[in-house]
């Protein structure tokens, strides 16, 4: 079938008399939909832009790629209507060439990203980096350039996001400075480390998707699903998001990683008093411990204690100690069917209700509740 010559990629055009519209669509050479339908919308295919890369995990960089091709299809051909596709998605690399992705598959670029004209890019998303964090930064530096250059001519971008990351994807943002002062979120597993990195990011690994201005961060895994709905849903409305989350069976109602991470130790510091005192409450966590036992414990102060324990891991001594056990209380209601009364007394609480409270402020969820997702 002969396309038009003056079809663009960024624009639906109504040709001939069958009343039809046809789209260039990037991988595939076109879609065929209804103009009326099209047209009455206004709809205009926005660009997405998925920067590849060496070591990427190939979810994050495949999926969100269905994700934006498919919204405004499948849930039409699901009820047999006319598919109205939203956008026109491109993986762009260094120079163009193939990636190949942590698991070994190698994905084929649609161009790169150096050649990248900002004015056709409505958004650009960077995946998760699957292989070891500090070399992929390493191995990137003109990659972690562009992004800056491209910040800095998109960064005063008013009410729409402009760049996105997945996951571990938010240390590339960040190496390149996007992040500095900004709320953001990465995989909780590597928020101790992304804080050691960048300390003048306003980092909250509890929240699974965050947006700041123009740019918009996922947490950890697969929560470029999440992502994905919401940053269709700001591009095209919250109806093609909701049909979308509806047709890829998605909940798109999570909003928070906590149920899902686990105690991080916080010993990327190289205090030995310190060290040696988190060892210590990793093993007597049961016990009744207050400031002034553990500063005795120390050699310190309180306020010494204090002080330096809050320099070294960025959180108070009874904050480390709750969450340490925490997450022996999720271990335990992951493991055991043991009541919940029994698990506040094997973690080192008395009252029920006010653990309760404590677990849900940390976890999200009540014991109940994590049990019933989590447990065997």
């Amino acid at each position: 079938m002969q396309l038009p010559d003056n079809l663009t990629e960024r624009q639906l055009v109504a040709t001939g008399s069958h009343n039809r519209v046809f789209l260039r669509t990037g991988v595939y050479d076109i879609i065929m939909v209804d103009s009326a339908t099209t047209l009455q919308t206004g709809a205009l295919m926005q660009t997405v832009s998925v920067i590849g890369f060496d070591g990427a995990l190939a979810s994050a960089i495949t999926g969100v790629i269905d994700l934006f091709r498919l919204a405004g299809v499948t849930w039409a051909r699901i009820h047999d209507e006319q598919p109205v596709p939203r956008f026109n998605t491109r993986l762009l690399t260094r120079n163009g060439d193939p990636c190949r992705c942590i698991n070994g598959i190698t994905l084929l670029s649609d161009g790169s990203w150096e050649e990248l004209d900002t004015n056709s890019a409505d958004l650009v998303i960077v995946p998760t980096i699957g292989a070891p964090i500090d070399r992929v930064l390493a191995s990137n530096p003109d990659l972690i350039a562009w992004l800056s250059q491209f910040h800095n001519l998109n960064g005063s971008s008013a009410g729409q996001v402009r760049v996105a990351s997945n996951c571990t994807g938010a240390f590339l943002l960040a190496e390149a400075g996007l992040l500095d002062g900004r709320e953001a979120t990465t995989h909780w597993g590597f928020s101790n480390l992304f804080r050691q990195r960048y300390p003048l990011v306003n980092l909250n690994p509890e929240k699974l998707v965050t947006v700041d201005g123009h740019i918009a961060c996922a947490g950890g895994g697969m929560a470029w699903w999440d992502l994905g709905v919401q940053l269709i849903e700001r591009h095209a409305g919250a109806q093609v998001a909701r049909e979308l989350a509806k047709a890829f069976v998605i909940d798109a109602g999570r909003n928070s990683q906590a149920p899902y991470s686990a105690l991080q130790t916080k010993r990327y510091h190289s205090d030995p008093v310190i060290l040696k005192l988190q060892d210590w409450l990793e093993e007597h966590y049961v016990e009744a411990v207050n400031l002034h036992s553990l500063a005795a414990l120390s050699g310190l102060t309180t306020r010494s204690l204090m002080r330096r324990f809050k320099l070294a891991t960025g959180d108070t001594p009874t904050g480390y100690l709750q969450a340490i056990r925490i997450e022996a209380a999720r271990q335990h209601l992951e493991n055991s069917r043991l009541p919940v009364e029994d698990v506040t007394r094997l973690v080192g609480y008395e009252d029920v209700s006010s653990f309760s409270r404590l677990f849900r402020k940390q976890t999200g969820l009540a014991p109940g509740a994590y049990r019933s997702r989590f447990g065997r």
